[in-house]
C-alpha cells in the first residue's frame, strides 16, 4: 500500500492517455447510445421532428398493431415488434450456429497437423495467418468474384448457380434473386475461411505449451493418435476452446462487413435484404437518419444496438456456464 501511494501517480499518468481515448471513443458512445434509445421525437405534418421527452417507444409500443400498414404517420415500428429485426437476428443466429463449430473443428485439426510437422511449419503458419491481417472487405470482394456467375466455382464445377445475383442479361433471366441456401453457402464459406487464422494461432500456441511428457507416456502405452487427441490434447486445450468459442460467437453476432462486401449495402440480391444481419439492421436504421422527419430512427437504431448487446451478453453467459465444468486448467 505504501508503494502504491508513493508510485501510484506514475501508473495513473501512464494510463491517462489510453483512459482518455477509451472515455471518448468507447464509454461515451455507449452511454450516449443508452440515453438516445429512450428519447422520443414527434413529427408534425410539416415533417419537422421535435424532442418530446423520454419513453420506451423505440423498444415497444402497446398501441402498435402488426396488421396496420402505417399505424401512425411519421412513426417507426418499435424494435421488439419489428419482424425485420427478428428476421435479421434469426439469420445471424443461423450463421453463428453453423460457422462457429465448423471453424473451431477445422482450425483445431489444422493446428494439430501444423504441430506434427517440422519442415515449413513457420511458412504454413504465415500462410494461414494472412487473412487475419488483411482487410475483410477486400477478401469479401474476392469471394464475390469467385462465386460470381462466370466465376471460379461455377466454371470449375460446371455449374449455373446464381450465388450472388449477378447473372448476365445475355442469359435471359429476369429474376436475379439469390436462393437462401446459395447465399448461406457463400457467407458460411467466407466466414469459416476468414475466421481460421486467429483460431489456428491460438490453438498452435496452446498445443506447443502442453508438456511433452504426456505424449511420451501415451506413446509408451501404445495409445492411438485419436485417443491421444481425445484424452490429452483436447482436455488440455479446453481453456483455449472456451475462449475461442466465446469470442467466435461474439464475432458471428457482429457479422456485417462480409455480407456488405459480397452482396452490397442492400445485404441481398434485391430489395428484400434477405441476408441482413442484426448489425446490418442497426446500420440500416442509422443510415436512414437523413432528415428531420427521420429523427425517430436514431432512437430505434440505438435501441436495436442495445437489444443486440443484451442478446450477446445472454449467449456469452450461457456459454460460460455450460463450459464451466468442461474446462480443465
Amino acid at each position: 500500500m505504501l508503494e502504491w501511494k508513493k508510485d501510484g501517480w506514475k501508473a495513473a499518468l501512464a494510463l491517462a492517455p489510453m483512459l482518455i481515448l477509451m472515455a471518448v471513443f468507447t464509454f461515451y458512445p455507449i452511454v450516449n447510445t443508452i440515453i438516445t434509445s429512450f428519447k422520443y421525437y414527434e413529427v408534425d405534418a410539416k415533417g419537422i421532428a421535435d424532442y418530446a421527452g423520454w419513453g420506451i417507444s423505440a423498444y415497444f409500443d402497446p398501441a402498435y398493431k402488426s396488421s396496420m400498414q402505417a399505424w401512425e404517420w411519421g412513426k417507426e415500428i418499435p424494435v421488439l415488434q419489428d419482424p425485420t429485426f427478428w428476421k435479421s437476428v434469426g439469420f445471424t443466429v443461423l450463421i453463428a450456429v453453423v460457422s462457429v463449430p465448423l471453424t473451431i473443428i477445422i482450425a483445431l485439426l489444422i493446428s494439430v497437423g501444423l504441430c506434427s510437422i517440422k519442415p515449413l511449419k513457420g511458412f504454413f503458419q504465415t500462410v494461414f495467418f494472412l487473412p487475419y491481417v488483411t482487410n475483410g472487405i477486400a477478401f469479401g470482394m474476392v469471394f464475390a468474384s469467385i462465386f460470381s456467375y462466370n466465376g471460379l466455382i461455377n466454371t470449375m464445377f460446371n455449374l449455373t448457380v446464381n450465388w450472388i445475383g449477378d447473372i448476365p442479361l445475355s442469359e435471359s433471366v429476369t429474376d436475379q434473386t439469390v436462393a437462401l441456401w446459395a447465399g448461406i453457402i457463400v457467407i458460411i464459406t467466407y466466414t469459416v475461411w476468414h475466421g481460421l487464422a486467429f483460431k489456428i494461432l491460438v490453438f498452435v500456441g496452446g498445443i506447443s505449451g502442453i508438456d511433452k511428457q504426456y505424449y511420451q507416456a501415451a506413446q509408451l502405452d501404445g495409445a492411438s493418435k485419436w485417443r491421444v487427441f481425445r484424452k490429452i490434447t483436447l482436455p488440455l486445450l479446453s481453456p483455449m476452446v472456451m475462449y475461442i468459442t466465446i469470442t467466435s460467437l461474439i464475432g458471428a453476432f457482429k457479422a456485417y462487413s462480409s455480407i456488405v462486401a459480397i452482396y452490397g449495402e442492400t445485404m441481398g440480391s434485391g430489395s428484400d435484404s434477405q441476408f441482413m444481419t442484426a448489425v446490418g439492421y442497426v446500420y440500416s436504421s442509422f443510415n436512414q437518419v437523413t432528415g428531420a422527419a427521420q429523427w425517430q430512427l436514431l432512437p430505434k437504431a440505438s435501441a436495436s444496438a442495445l437489444v443486440l448487446f443484451v442478446l450477446i451478453l445472454i449467449v456469452t453467459g450461457l456459454q460460460m456456464i455450460y463450459n464451466k465444468k468442461r474446462v480443465h486448467y
